[in-house]
């Protein structure tokens, strides 16, 4: 019987020092070190980023068209030549009264050509004398 209170206690001391635990409070650690994380980590985790990255910057304006500052600058001179030879043309078939007046103007690149084509309505003619290529619009008179 001895043995047998030996065998138990020895058993029963093993269960309850095998049963014991201790524990300890989790806590968290950023991988990021913009969060707190290791400085180490930075390199891995942007080269990682960069790795994965199929995104690529947006073109800026003048990549896009492919102008350079000199092209933009003809092309804004361009459209202000054209502005004032449609300002002159306009005063030219305008009459005092601010009708329209039938008629053919003519410059080195256009013919502006207005013509009446009934019930008060005149039509204009816009030819490009280079290409050939037309525009016509009508306004009532």
């Amino acid at each position: 019987m001895k043995r047998f209170l030996a065998i138990a206690f020895a058993s029963a001391t093993v269960a309850l020092g095998t049963t014991t635990a201790y524990a300890g409070s989790l806590v968290y650690q950023p991988v990021n070190p913009t969060f707190g994380g290791s400085p180490d980590n930075g390199a891995y985790l942007l080269s990682t980023a960069n790795a994965v990255n199929k995104h690529q910057a947006p073109a800026t304006d003048s990549s896009l068209t492919g102008s350079s500052p000199l092209s933009e600058f003809n092309q804004e001179l361009e459209q202000a030549i054209l502005s004032r030879l449609a300002t002159s043309i306009t005063s030219s078939i305008v009459g005092t009264n601010g009708t329209l007046q039938p008629g053919t103007i003519s410059t080195g690149q256009f013919t502006v050509q207005v013509q009446q084509v009934g019930n008060g309505m005149l039509q204009v003619t816009t030819t490009d004398t280079t290409t050939g290529q037309t525009t016509t619009f009508q306004v009532s008179q």
